[in-house]
C-alpha cells in the first residue's frame, strides 16, 4: 500500500529462520489451460508484499500456475528484503525470483553476482512493451537483470473535492498556484495540506518532485548518482522552494510540529478520515488505497487527484517507484523462475492485478480498460504517457544509509529542515556530508 524501504545488506542474520512462518503456498496445479511444461516444479518468490498486495500478487502467480503447471510459493520478507534474501542465499535456500523494491538493492544484488541476466525472450517482451527508461533502471553495467512489474506514480496530489469546491479552488497548474490555492483553502476553515513529516521518506518525495521540475532531468540524474554535489545551487534553490511551504503556518495541518507528529496513514486520515483537518495530501497513487480501504471513500467522487504542478517554469514532474522481478542464480528452480519473469513481462500478467486494483503497470501494451476505475486509468495513462521523462525515486536509487534509513541521512535532515526551514544552504551542506559518506565519493 505505502512505499516501503529496504535496508542494504549489512551481513546475513538469523532472519532466515523466520521464513518458515512467512511462506505462503501458491494455488494447486490446475487441470485446464496451458501446456503444463513446468509441471512438478515449484517457483519460490520473495518480496515485501503482505496483506491485500500479497493476495493480489498471488492471483498473478495462480494465473502462471494455470498456464504452465508450475506451483508457486511466496515468501513475505517484510521491509528487510535485502537482509532476508542474503540470509537465504548463505543458507543454501535461495528463492528463485525476488521482487526488488529499490534500484539500489537491484544494483547491489547484481554486483554481488547473485543475479541471472534476463532471457532473450524476456528482453524482447520488455523492448516491445516498456519505455527504455524502465530497462535502464533494471540494468547494471549494461546488462538487464530486472523487470519492473509494478510501479507507483509519485507525482499525484490527492484532495477532497468537497473541500476544494467549498473554497472555490480548482486544481492548480503551477507550484505558486498550489500555494495560493492552499491559502484559499485555509481561509475557508481547513488547513491546506496534511504533511507526513514523521516519515522522512515522504519529505524526500516532496523534494524530488520540486527538484525534477525546477532543475530538470539531467541534473536530477546527476544528483541521484552523486555526480552533482548536494551543495549545488540547484539543490539550495529546491530546498528554498520547499521551504516556502514548510515556513507557512497557514498551509500545514497542525503546523510544523503537527506535521512532524503525523505519519503517512495519519496524513491521509487528516484529509479523508471522519474528522477532516486538511483539504489536500501529497503522495503517490497508493493514497487512493488508504482513502478507499480505510475510510470508504469513492475514488473519483470523494477523493481525487491532480498532477504535481510544474515548478519554476519547468515541466510537471513524473516521479515513480516500482518493484522489479529478478532471478537469483542460486535458486533451485531458476529456469522456471525465468519463465515466471517472462510471463510477468506480458500485459496478460499485468491485467490480472490491474483488475484486482491497487496496481499500476509501466507496460504500455496493457490496455487502460484493464483498470477498474477512471482515476486509476488516469494515473496509469500519465505514468505510461511520460515515457522516458519518468524518473525513479531518487532516494530509492541512493545507498540506504543516505536515502532509506529512519533517523539518518536524507530522511532525518529533511525532517530537521521541516522543523526549521530557515537555512536551505546549511541543510544542503549537511546533505552533502551525509551523501559523500554513504556513496563513498
Amino acid at each position: 500500500m505505502m512505499r516501503r524501504r529496504t535496508t542494504l545488506l549489512t551481513g546475513c542474520t538469523a532472519l532466515a529462520l523466520a521464513l518458515g512462518a512467512t511462506a505462503c503456498g501458491g494455488g494447486p496445479v490446475s487441470a485446464g489451460g496451458g501446456d503444463k511444461a513446468l509441471g512438478g516444479q515449484t517457483v519460490t518468490v520473495a518480496g515485501v508484499w503482505s496483506g491485500s498486495e500479497q493476495k493480489n500478487f498471488q492471483k498473478v502467480l495462480d494465473a502462471f500456475t494455470e498456464k504452465t503447471g508450475a506451483k508457486t510459493q511466496f515468501v513475505s520478507t517484510g521491509d528487510n528484503v535485502s537482509t532476508v534474501v542474503g540470509s537465504k542465499i548463505e543458507g543454501g535456500n535461495a528463492p528463485d525470483v525476488v521482487m526488488v523494491p529499490q534500484v539500489g538493492v537491484l544494483n547491489q544484488f547484481a554486483r554481488k553476482g547473485w543475479l541471472k541476466p534476463l532471457s532473450t525472450a524476456a528482453q524482447q517482451t520488455i523492448d516491445a512493451g516498456y519505455a527504455p527508461v524502465w530497462k535502464k533502471y533494471g540494468s547494471v553495467d549494461g546488462t538487464l537483470y530486472g523487470l519492473y512489474f509494478k510501479a507507483a506514480h509519485k507525482s499525484t496530489v490527492w484532495y477532497s473535492p468537497d473541500a476544494l469546491a467549498q473554497a472555490g479552488v480548482k486544481p492548480p497548474k503551477t507550484y505558486d498556484e498550489l500555494l495560493k490555492a492552499g491559502h484559499t483553502v485555509s481561509d475557508s476553515g481547513l488547513a491546506a495540506f496534511a504533511v507526513a513529516g514523521q516519515d522522512g521518506w515522504t519529505l524526500t518525495d516532496w523534494f524530488e518532485n520540486i527538484y525534477l521540475s525546477e532543475a530538470g532531468p539531467e541534473k536530477y540524474d546527476a544528483l541521484a548518482a552523486h555526480k552533482l554535489k548536494w551543495t549545488d545551487p540547484t539543490v539550495v534553490k529546491a530546498l528554498t522552494t520547499l521551504g516556502k511551504l514548510f515556513k507557512d503556518k497557514q498551509l500545514i495541518a497542525g503546523g510544523r510540529n503537527g506535521a512532524l507528529n503525523t505519519d503517512f496513514p495519519g496524513s491521509v486520515e487528516k484529509v479523508f478520515g471522519p474528522k477532516p483537518q486538511a483539504g489536500m495530501v501529497y503522495e503517490g497513487d497508493f493514497v487512493a488505497g488508504v482513502a478507499h480501504d480505510q475510510y470508504g471513500k469513492a475514488i473519483g467522487k470523494d477523493a481525487d487527484f491532480f498532477p504535481f504542478p510544474a515548478v519554476g517554469g519547468g515541466t510537471a514532474p513524473v516521479v515513480s517507484g516500482g518493484d522489479a522481478a529478478v532471478v537469483l542464480k542460486d535458486g533451485k528452480n531458476a529456469g522456471a523462475g525465468m519463465k515466471l519473469v517472462e510471463y510477468l513481462a506480458t500485459p496478460e500478467a499485468a491485467a490480472v492485478w490491474a483488475k484486482a486494483g491497487g496496481f499500476l503497470s509501466p507496460n504500455r501494451k496493457l490496455s487502460l480498460s484493464a483498470y477498474g476505475d477512471d482515476v486509476t486509468r488516469a494515473t496509469a495513462k500519465s505514468l505510461v504517457g511520460a515515457g522516458d521523462s519518468v524518473r525513479f525515486d531518487m532516494s530509492d536509487q541512493a545507498p540506504a544509509a543516505f536515502g532509506g534509513t529512519k533517523g539518518a541521512g536524507e530522511w532525518k535532515l529533511l525532517q530537521d529542515f521541516l522543523r526549521d526551514p530557515s537555512d536551505a544552504k546549511g541543510t544542503a551542506a549537511k546533505l552533502e556530508a551525509a551523501a559523500a559518506k554513504a556513496y563513498r565519493n
